[in-house]
């Protein structure tokens, strides 16, 4: 057999550069680095500040350059690595600390930025931008301790406040974004809570505290089965999540005791639905549109039970919660329509009505406002003593009780105070019957017209012995009344002379 050659590669040392070659091409990539940093093309000036980087990995003010350009790119974290590289390589490089101190306070550290700056100082005691950059840390440490005291009294105001200044001098700070946006999910901001959450699971998809912010949100917008699996997700992240653990339990228990007490209400057991939603309300007092729901829910079980000032009171309790909330305003003008509080059952309709003005909503105000013009008037039934759906006969009949009982001989013997009163009163007892007995002024009536414009009624031609003489028989002749004072309220009787 032949034999074959085989060309087999020869390996061969790589080519060992000259150190002062490969200095030469790291300070020639550090000054385009520096011309692009200077036309504010920061991504070209980070790429030739890395070549500086690879060919002298040993230069301190390599990284630094490329930490001042990952600054204007909002790199904190990165930039704070090459400050870091650069101190070590040069423990009295300056500009090195300044720049790990100002990453530092961007990322919300504001104690190891300022030991950072007064390194600085230590190298430099005339540094101004190292004074002001202290300065600012203490600034932050400050805003950090009132939010913390402001948190913890429940001041969510206060705290968004704070951390805006805060977030002025930390803006990379997730921790203070977080903060922020849970206290505006707790004062009920929930777009602008939702935007710094979005911000921030942009950036990291797998952040517990947003996931949990991003929850809230929904929890508190009464979405309760997309909050847990917002809540569900960031435990995920971080088992230990005590907030996103919390609000998850609260959240399944809100939603179980809410469903329990529809369910009983559905079923007509209205006394176990009222429980049931007082007790889904003692469970999250910041979740004010579930509660203003809850509320208004129990207002409508405590209108069965006929507990009617209960449930104006929460009506009222959930308006507070949510002035937008018209079913609330709807259920409070219904109670108070059904307690006779007219004046505010219009002012309620009036609302719902602004708000929307549908053919329905029309209808409840027009009848409000009719209802509240006829309780105005005088209350001819309440006069008689009876119901409005009397009959003829119960009308006939309260009319002979009541005349008899404020007819003024009746009253001879008494003071002229309360002569004059009786007669006022059997004047409406006449009046009352006078409009109750005829049909035509009795529908009029009922309906809210003005007798006296109409025509139908005038009092001042109103005489109420000619009613009380036609209604028992007499033409003229005398009553007697016993006025003996043994008998007692009602023990009278009376004859025709």
């Amino acid at each position: 057999m032949a034999a074959v050659d085989i060309d087999v590669p020869v390996e061969t040392d790589p080519q060992i550069r000259d150190p002062d070659d490969l200095e030469r091409e790291a300070e020639g990539f550090k000054e385009q680095g520096n011309a692009f940093y200077s036309k504010k093309d920061y991504s070209e000036a980070f790429n030739y500040y890395t070549k500086a980087i690879d060919a002298c990995p040993k230069n301190a003010s390599y990284y630094g350059n490329r930490a001042a350009t990952l600054m204007m790119l909002c790199r904190f974290r990165e930039a704070l690595e090459d400050s870091q590289q650069a101190v070590r390589l040069d423990d009295c490089f300056m500009k090195g600390h300044l720049r790990e101190g100002k990453c530092h306070l961007s990322l919300g550290n504001a104690m190891a930025a300022s030991r950072c700056f007064q390194k600085v100082l230590e190298l430099e005691p005339s540094s101004r931008e190292a004074q002001q950059e202290e300065k600012n840390s203490m600034t932050l440490l400050e805003y950090e301790r009132m939010a913390e005291l402001s948190f913890e009294k429940r001041d969510f105001r206060k705290v968004v406040y704070c951390m805006d200044r805060a977030l002025a001098l930390a803006s990379a700070c997730h921790r203070f974004k977080i903060l922020k946006a849970e206290c505006l999910a707790l004062l009920g901001r929930y777009p602008e809570a939702q935007s710094v959450a979005s911000d921030i699971l942009r950036l990291d998809s797998t952040n517990a505290d947003a996931l949990y912010v991003r929850g809230l949100c929904l929890y508190y917008e009464d979405c309760i089965d997309k909050a847990v699996q917002f809540f569900v997700q960031a435990l995920r992240m971080a088992p230990d999540h005590e907030k996103a653990r919390l609000a998850c339990r609260n959240a399944k228990a809100l939603k179980a005791k809410k469903e329990e007490g529809n369910q009983a209400f559905k079923n007509n057991n209205f006394e176990a639905a009222y429980h049931l939603y007082t007790d889904a309300l003692a469970i999250d007092p910041n979740n004010i549109k579930t509660n203003a729901k809850l509320y208004c829910n129990r207002a409508t079980a405590g209108a069965k039970l006929k507990k009617l000032n209960q449930a104006i009171e929460d009506c009222t309790s959930a308006i507070k919660l949510d002035d937008t909330y018209i079913k609330a305003y709807l259920r409070r003008a219904q109670c108070y329509m059904d307690m006779e509080q007219y004046e505010e059952a219009v002012r309620d309709y009036e609302k719902v009505y602004q708000t929307e003005k549908t053919s329905d909503h029309k209808h409840l105000l027009k009848t409000a406002q009719l209802e509240l013009k006829k309780s105005k008037r005088k209350d001819y039934y309440k006069v008689l003593g009876v119901g409005k759906n009397a009959t003829e006969e119960e009308i006939k009949k309260a009319y002979r009780k009541r005349a008899l009982m404020h007819h003024p001989d009746r009253h001879s013997a008494a003071t002229p105070e309360v002569q004059k009163e009786e007669e006022k009163k059997f004047k409406e007892v006449g009046e009352a019957f006078t409009v109750l007995s005829d049909p035509k002024k009795k529908i009029r009536y009922d309906n809210g017209h003005d007798l006296d414009d109409d025509g139908c009624f005038d009092g001042r031609d109103f005489d109420a012995n000619n009613i009380f003489r036609a209604f028992f028989g007499g033409h003229g002749g005398g009553f007697s009344f016993d006025s003996n004072q043994d008998s007692g309220p009602g023990n009278f009787f009376f004859q025709f002379g």
